[in-house]
């Protein structure tokens, strides 16, 4: 079932949700961007309990289950099965990681740390934005906010050329990004 595929950050950032005050993606999730079955996944978690923490990996409550089958589209079909999905969180993506063995699993794993290394970065900038009294540098964290979100919203793959704007109201700033891209 693999796909040789590359996974983009904007894939990844699509099937993150938030459980619990933190990211996770569900098990079919992880399957479907690993390019494997989600018995696969499961199998590898249930084979590696000790690696799998509830930190790291658990099973959705039903209230949880029902406010993901309502809420995202994509996982609307969950609600017709009898076993609860697991939820990965960054660590337990990572240490997924080290049991799926492929060039697709390394390739995702490379593509998950840049998402959750870009959304850290945007969290940071906008907290310094509130604090950075200096003009220039306010416009430079503006600046690279507009890149880093561009490219967790923007998939370069399959773009021949766009122009996009992101404007963000920072309560007290409001700024105005435009990004132009080709296909490289």
């Amino acid at each position: 079932m693999e796909d040789s595929k590359a996974i983009t950050t904007r894939e990844i950032e699509e099937r993150l949700i938030d459980l619990r005050g933190q990211k996770v993606m569900l098990d079919r999730d992880v399957a479907y961007v690993y390019g494997v079955e989600t018995r696969r996944v499961n199998e590898a978690v249930k084979n590696n309990t000790e690696k799998f923490p509830e930190k790291y990996c658990f099973r959705l409550q039903p209230t949880e289950k029902q406010y993901v089958v309502e809420n995202f589209d994509h996982l609307g079909n969950l609600d017709k099965s009898p076993v609860e999905p697991r939820a990965f969180t960054e660590r337990g993506l990572y240490m997924i990681a080290t049991i799926l063995k492929s060039k697709k699993a390394t390739e995702t794993t490379f593509s998950i740390i840049e998402t959750f290394a870009k959304s850290r970065e945007i969290a940071r900038n906008i907290h310094a934005l509130h604090n950075e009294p200096d003009n220039q540098k306010q416009q430079g964290l503006i600046q690279r906010t507009g890149e880093l979100l561009s490219d967790l919203i923007v998939d370069e793959a399959d773009t021949l050329e766009t122009e996009s704007s992101i404007e963000l109201n920072l309560m007290a700033i409001k700024f105005k990004h435009t990004v132009k891209r080709s296909k490289r």
